[in-house]
């Protein structure tokens, strides 16, 4: 209802001519087009529900002027960014027209069939983010102040739980759409771009975002001369029909040439994201929010707003000098004074020392140690000292670094090498992503490098010895009867308890190879006699007790295999014979009788 409101309020103030320009933009947008082939971009189409197309903040739809207001002078609006300018203003600061012009020549080389005009892209950033103008937008392509959307907790706006950790937009529980041209960080991950070539891609540079958001648009082989690629391409930024209108009026009018290059503003206290959001000047852990750079003087550029590649970032100050040695100091001292050699270069990217993909045990620890380097610009070793860390991302894992901790910090050496501590797998199967980056001012500018780490399960334990639990007793039987002694077996691994063993019993002959054909016999499932039989599988105790055991008329010794199917044997003697007949008893001798 907010969006249509605003829209309502700005027609009725810019009058029939904007309502008409709308109606005209929409009838050329959704109008029919002619097949193109999707091999012309290398990325697949955002598709339906890609996270960024849903409603992620409240973007600004006032339509531009047709006709100039007496008095504009072209410059920013205070409240840029705010999602409720009433005004139509067309300048567009110096570096944000150089990041769009940059990111149309880019995409140019990348996505030839697209002819993405940078107008559009200038669209977007001015409906997002009223081009970063309110946010101490600077020469480097950073913001003094951090572009961040609302959480997307539902209500008026998506739900989108947390996809990056935290590490553009400072949230480790829902996402919040960040930089210049609203990115969900998860639609970054896929379609980021380094507009500037500094090795980094960050969607909080106004460089980096324009070239990602030309990426975006382009994604799925789309020309975006044809009016029903265009018209995809904006829907998959937002969802939303209004939204549409305002982004291709802004681009028909830049085409117009109604626009100028403005310096790049001061910073603003009344700023806000294109959600309305407050910015915060801080930055979490993971994120850059342009900060670690010093902000650019207005005006001091002198950029005509016609630069096709992003200027420099301001070089760091000299250090200062030392203080002259005292006279009489040793070793040939002139009293010269002596500069202090320079600091080390910040870190400007992290490499993977050893694989990438790693696997552990349940219950075991990676056998892998987990390494990075921290290089410099030049490839040297970064600062000595700097944090590293190491973080385990996945809420279903169990891995654990050996304090129990998901998040491990560790400092580079003077290789710039920082290795993990032992990382212990946990008892859950499944996979998760160990990540590391750099802390600190630079972190957020430095790609973080992943892990792929697998837990497999712990395979079932084997039996290794199986034993009869109440050895003491020789098994004999008389023939036609059975044994009467109760056959219970055991089943151990490495003298444990092993459940879920199966085992087989087989009936042999005295050699104790050969199947016996008469003899003791097992009662099959149809009650005739088998000799060999599978046996239930061994209880948590390890323990299956054998059915009764029968003998025929067949006397003799046999004997009892018993094997698992990792071929785990125990044998057992079987005698089968007749009683012995009982002893008679002596009969007497008569004692002599006595003579007379």
């Amino acid at each position: 209802m907010k969006i249509l409101r605003t829209r309502a309020a700005s027609i009725s103030r810019q009058g029939l001519c904007a309502a008409l320009l709308v109606a005209g933009l929409t009838t050329a947008a959704v109008g029919a087009s002619p097949p193109h082939h999707a091999g012309q971009g290398g990325d697949p189409s955002p598709g339906t529900d890609n996270p960024q197309s849903r409603p992620h903040g409240t973007p600004n739809l006032t339509l531009p002027d047709l006709v100039p207001r007496p008095g504009a002078s072209g410059k920013p609006d205070p409240n840029a960014g705010r999602g409720d300018t009433p005004d139509g203003a067309t300048g567009i600061p110096e570096t944000a027209l150089a990041a769009y012009k940059n990111a149309e020549k880019l995409a140019q080389q990348r996505y030839p069939g697209c002819h993405i005009p940078w107008q559009l892209i200038a669209g977007i950033g001015k409906v997002e983010s009223e081009h970063a103008a309110a946010y101490g937008l600077r020469s480097d392509g950073y913001t003094d102040k951090r572009i961040l959307g609302p959480r997307l907790t539902g209500g008026q706006f998506a739900v989108i739980k947390d996809t990056d950790g935290g590490r553009w937009d400072g949230d480790k529980e829902y996402d919040r759409a960040v930089g210049p041209t609203q990115f969900i960080p998860s639609t970054w991950e896929g379609y980021g771009e380094d507009g500037n070539g500094d090795g980094v891609k960050d969607p909080n540079n106004i460089f980096d975002a324009a070239a990602g958001t030309a990426r975006y648009l382009c994604a799925g082989g789309k020309d975006l001369n044809n009016p029903g690629d265009l018209d995809r391409a904006i829907l998959s930024y937002n969802q939303s029909r209004e939204y549409v209108n305002a982004v291709l009026a802004w681009m028909r009018t830049y085409k117009s040439g109604n626009v100028s290059a403005v310096p790049d503003p001061a910073p603003s206290r009344t700023g806000g994201g294109s959600s309305g959001s407050t910015p915060s000047p801080s930055r979490p852990s993971g994120s850059t929010g342009g900060q670690g750079t010093k902000p650019t003087k207005p005006g001091n550029s002198g950029s005509t707003g016609k630069p096709s590649t992003p200027p420099a970032p301001k070089p760091s100050e000299p250090s200062k000098p030392n203080k002259p040695n005292k006279p009489g100091g040793g070793g040939g001292d002139t009293g010269t004074t002596k500069p202090t050699p320079p600091a080390p270069a910040p870190v400007t990217r992290l490499d993977r020392v050893g694989e990438e993909k790693i696997e552990a045990i349940t219950g075991e620890a990676f056998k892998q140690r987990l390494q990075v380097r921290a290089l410099d610009r030049d490839g040297k070793p970064a600062v000595d000292g700097t944090v590293v860390r190491f973080e385990v991302i996945g809420l279903d894992t169990g891995a654990r670094f050996p304090d129990g901790k998901r998040i491990a910090t560790v400092r580079t050496d003077k290789d710039g090498r920082a290795t993990a501590p032992e990382l212990l797998a946990g008892d859950k199967p499944g996979t998760f992503t160990l990540r590391a980056t750099i802390e600190g001012k630079d972190g957020g500018k430095v790609d973080p490098v992943d892990y792929a780490a697998t837990v497999k399960a712990a395979p079932a334990p084997r039996a290794d010895t199986l034993k009869r639990t109440d050895a003491a007793d020789a098994l004999k039987a008389a023939p036609k009867s059975a044994f009467t002694q109760k056959i219970q077996i055991k089943a151990l691994g490495k003298d444990k308890p092993v459940s879920d063993t199966a085992i087989t019993a087989t009936v042999l002959d005295a050699d104790g190879k050969t199947p016996a054909k008469a003899g003791p016999y097992f009662k099959g499932t149809n009650g005739l006699p088998a000799r060999t039989l599978t046996l239930p599988k061994t209880d948590k105790e390890g323990l299956v007790t054998l059915p009764e055991l029968f003998t025929d008329a067949q006397a003799g010794t046999f004997v009892l295999r018993l094997t698992t199917a990792d071929g785990t044997t125990l044998t057992l003697e079987l005698t089968v014979a007749a009683p012995a007949a009982p002893t008679a008893p002596a009969t007497p001798t008569p004692s002599p009788q006595p003579t007379t």
